[in-house]
């Protein structure tokens, strides 16, 4: 067995700390250890209720999330918060701040929180968010919440990886028709119009109504469960129990009918997959002779001498992949 198992399994955090690291790595050596601590935890994972959270920036998630965060470790959870930050398309780097915004929760000793950076992931998550999930269950965490990045109109992915997907909403922000666009309604299956406080009041009650009647027009996530659409404030804690009773009863619905279990089968099995593509492609880029090639067609490319289809035709030529 690993090293870092016994401690992690015992629900130390220094060693949780270190176990996400090593899955984060990029190094060869780092890989195949973190696969072997995997393997070694692997029946001690599945316990936590896996949710995922998106919204745009602005939208309070940082907050809603404290806010729900410290009610459940008062009620003797144990809440581990993935918060995942844009990564520099210039530099790569990332802010991780997520924990600065979640000061009260931060220190909670029932509540862990990992800034990690996407790293040019799209999707609002980073390559390794279901790995982290799984040591974060090992470690004795029975929630896990996944902040995404929030940006951008690809925030869908964390859908694949969790038990409910609940999306944050501005009030009177055009959330209702950008929803149907970007397919993030076809999703969620719990809406909460936050910030619906003071003056905002009003409109969160309309955003609500127009939210309800959008999903009208489409058909839900799952056949077990209708959408709700609620209305609060992180900032007063208004709505924030509705929430949890929302997120309580979607998963007796889904329990019921036998879905969640096949739900997370069905994205274990999508999991392989994306981890195939992944080193299939990391593998070819470190091909020799890709790496050879690559530059002159680049910027062939670049100057508009070859079209990228024949560039890319000759890459995987070269690489021996054939399609």
């Amino acid at each position: 067995m690993d090293a870092l198992a016994e401690p992690l399994l015992s629900g130390n955090r220094t060693a949780l700390a270190r176990a996400i690291t090593l899955v984060e790595s990029t190094r060869p050596d780092h890989q195949a250890r973190a696969r072997s601590l995997l393997t070694d935890i692997m029946d001690r994972t599945g316990g936590a209720w896996r949710i995922g959270l998106t919204g745009v920036p602005g939208v309070g998630k940082s907050t809603l999330i404290e806010a729900l965060g410290t009610r459940l470790t008062a009620q003797g959870r144990k809440v581990a918060v993935l918060a995942v930050d844009p990564s520099s398309s210039r530099t790569g780097g990332s802010i991780l701040g997520d924990k600065t915004r979640m000061g009260a929760l931060a220190v909670d000793p029932a509540a862990f929180i990992r800034p990690s950076p996407s790293a040019g992931t799209l999707g609002g998550v980073t390559r390794k968010t279901r790995e982290t999930m799984l040591l974060c269950e090992a470690a004795g965490y029975d929630v896990v919440i996944v902040e995404t990045v929030g940006v951008g109109q690809s925030e869908t992915l964390v859908a694949d990886m969790v038990d409910v997907f609940v999306a944050l909403m501005l009030p009177g922000a055009g959330d209702e028709l950008q929803g149907i666009k970007k397919g993030l309604l076809e999703l969620a299956e719990i809406l909460f119009v936050n910030k619906a406080d003071g003056d905002n009041a009003t409109r969160a009650r309309r955003a609500a109504r127009d939210l309800e009647a959008a999903l009208h027009l489409l058909a839900p996530a799952s056949p077990h469960w209708s959408p709700v659409v609620l209305t609060g404030s992180a900032q007063t804690g208004d709505g924030v129990d509705k929430l949890w009773d929302a997120v309580t009863a979607h998963r007796k619905a889904l329990d019921a009918a036998g879905a969640l279990a096949q739900r997370r089968a069905d994205q274990q099995v999508r999991w392989l997959w994306s981890m195939v593509e992944a080193r299939v492609l990391d593998a070819f880029r470190a091909d020799p002779s890709v790496k050879s090639a690559a530059g002159e067609l680049e910027r062939a490319v670049a100057s508009g001498r070859l079209p990228a289809s024949e560039a890319a035709e000759r890459l995987l030529k070269v690489g021996a992949i054939k399609l």
